[in-house]
């Protein structure tokens, strides 16, 4: 099964079965807000395009903070238009799913997810914690749906 994991947030972490990497999308301070989905859709098509997945897996927005919970929505809301447009299945894990796979542990923070990427992938130069993030969801989506 040919997978894409994306951990969606303005600093979008990705992850392919051949490259990984973050896709800046925050608006420059003379673009709209949203801006940053329209740099989103951009990207995810082609990333589409080039990869052909049949499922892109995702971290489903979640915590307490109500603007990030917003954002974190109106990308799956973008995400999940251009899977049902393109045929591509989907799936969403919540943070404590991803952290507990990647770590034992539901509840770690930040760094303790970019120290486990670090040892679990030592061929990937991790950029920061979305990056990682996108690593372990890739890693339990191909787990999940062998």
């Amino acid at each position: 099964m040919n997978i894409i994991a994306l951990d969606l947030a303005e600093k979008c972490g990705w992850c392919t079965p051949t490259a990984s990497g973050v896709w800046n999308l925050k608006p420059k301070s003379y673009e709209s807000a949203g801006m940053k989905l329209i740099k989103f859709k951009s990207s995810l098509i082609e990333l589409i395009q080039s990869e052909r997945p049949d499922l892109i897996a995702y971290e489903k927005p979640g915590g307490r903070n109500y603007n990030g919970i917003r954002s974190g929505a109106n990308f799956e809301g973008v995400l999940q238009t251009i899977c049902l447009e393109n045929e591509i299945n989907y799936h969403g894990f919540s943070a404590g799913e991803i952290k507990k796979h990647a770590t034992g542990k539901g509840n770690c923070n930040k760094e303790a997810m970019i120290q486990a990427a670090k040892l679990y992938f030592p061929e990937t130069q991790i950029i920061d914690d979305n990056h990682a993030d996108a690593l372990w969801i890739f890693d339990l989506a191909k787990t999940r749906f062998k």
